[in-house]
């Protein structure tokens, strides 16, 4: 599933027109967003944050996993 957001991250406001402004997709083709930023300057400032220890999480299909919670 894809997924598409209009609140630029970095001012955290909603960008009009979606359609005229610069965005990043971030997935692999199949599930992924697509986020919205108000200008160049935003979507490059979302591109050079530097976030520690970034993971993806996804599920454990072995057969001693034993979910929790």
């Amino acid at each position: 599933m894809n997924t598409r957001t209009t609140t630029d991250p970095i001012t955290l406001r909603d960008v009009p027109q979606p359609e005229l402004h610069p965005c990043v997709y971030e997935g692999d083709g199949d599930n992924g967003i697509t986020i919205y930023f108000e200008t160049e300057a935003t979507r490059q400032a979302y591109l050079d944050m530097k976030l520690p220890d970034h993971k993806v999480v996804q599920g454990n299909s072995t057969a001693d996993y034993v979910a929790h919670g």
